[in-house]
């Protein structure tokens, strides 16, 4: 299965020219700003990372996602690295629904593991037969948040009859409310947190799983020593560390994400969905609207199985949403309305 993700600007290059300058990349739902990174002494370069800068960055993790105390937690390099695995650990194959439209890594993961895909569009559709539910919360791409009493009802419906409920909440950093990471220990309930899109450091590939210590065990065992870098340790522990630089941080975001709004107002352009990192478009020419935004050095996110979306990410400040807003005003007026 080829999937398309978001973050080729090396190939709109290759395609539509340009310095990487001259671009806004609006494909990912990536912070553009990057948290302010603490200094990082030549011992965390030179010595593999031990176990006591790996026990206080989880620990500092768990109290960051508000995670119990019996919870067990495994850091990974990047979530996608979690959800390779998960298939091969979490139950013996059989059917998994997942919850969707969503992003496809999921399926394509218990896919290529030999399970069978039930795809459903509401928790209410998950059948009996399903030995494992995948929710991604808030959803990916159209922002929608199932609320944490269905999940939990969910999770208890799923451990009754010895299945397991993964809770995908990358984008949950920046909606905390609809976050279910305190009730992790139980059985049955898997919490995948992603760290790089709401800290502007999708490059570091850090990813956490909150979940039982016997499946944090497995998981371990799986990625192996060392699976994460002492600097990606040592950046996790001062980013969930430091209560002051964290309030400034995610204010800047939501005054990013109005910023965003307003010029998508503008523009005339109708947003069906969304979360605080990106919003979600839809237009009837989408497909147009993307090519000709890629003449003028803007790449947005498209997606084959809804042709008349378009995700835009977040413009970094004040200039960069400038030039977006005149970009915008430039191609909409080139293309006619569909009658």
């Amino acid at each position: 299965m080829q999937i398309e993700h978001g973050g080729a600007l090396d190939r709109a290059l290759e395609r539509f020219g340009g310095a990487p300058s001259d671009w806004i990349d609006l494909s990912t739902g990536i912070n553009p700003e990057v948290l302010p990174l603490p200094s990082i002494g030549p011992e965390i370069w030179n010595r593999l990372p031990d176990e006591k800068l790996l026990t206080s960055t989880l620990d500092a993790a768990r109290k960051y996602y508000g995670a119990l105390a019996e919870a067990g937690i495994v850091a990974a390099p990047g979530t996608q690295s979690l959800i390779q695995i998960l298939p091969d650990i979490v139950a013996e194959k059989g059917e998994v629904a997942i919850v969707g439209p969503t992003y496809q890594e999921h399926s394509a993961s218990f896919l290529n593991a030999g399970w069978r895909i039930s795809s459903c569009r509401s928790i209410d559709e998950i059948l009996p037969s399903s030995k494992v539910a995948v929710v991604v919360n808030p959803n990916n791409p159209d922002g929608r948040i199932v609320s944490r009493t269905s999940l939990l009802e969910l999770a208890g419906r799923m451990e009754s009859r010895g299945g397991v409920l993964i809770v995908d909440e990358a984008f949950a950093d920046a909606h905390p409310e609809a976050s279910i990471a305190n009730h992790t220990g139980k059985s049955g309930l898997i919490i995948l947190k992603s760290f790089g899109k709401f800290f502007g450091l999708g490059g570091l590939r850090l990813g956490f799983a909150l979940t039982t210590h016997d499946i944090a065990l497995a998981l371990r065992l799986r990625l192996g020593p060392w699976a994460v870098s002492g600097p990606a340790l040592h950046i996790a522990s001062h980013a969930f560390s430091d209560e002051v630089l964290l309030a400034g941080f995610a204010k800047r975001l939501r005054a990013r994400r109005e910023l965003l709004g307003r010029v998508l107002a503008e523009a005339g352009l109708l947003q069906v969905g969304g979360t605080m990192l990106f919003s979600l478009v839809e237009f009837k020419q989408a497909r147009q609207l993307h090519e000709a935004l890629c003449e003028q050095h803007v790449l947005t996110r498209k997606f084959d199985y809804a042709p008349q979306w378009l995700r835009f990410g977040l413009p970094l400040d004040e200039n960069a949403a400038e030039r977006l807003r005149q970009r915008l005003r430039i191609v909409l007026s080139a293309i006619p309305p569909l009658i």
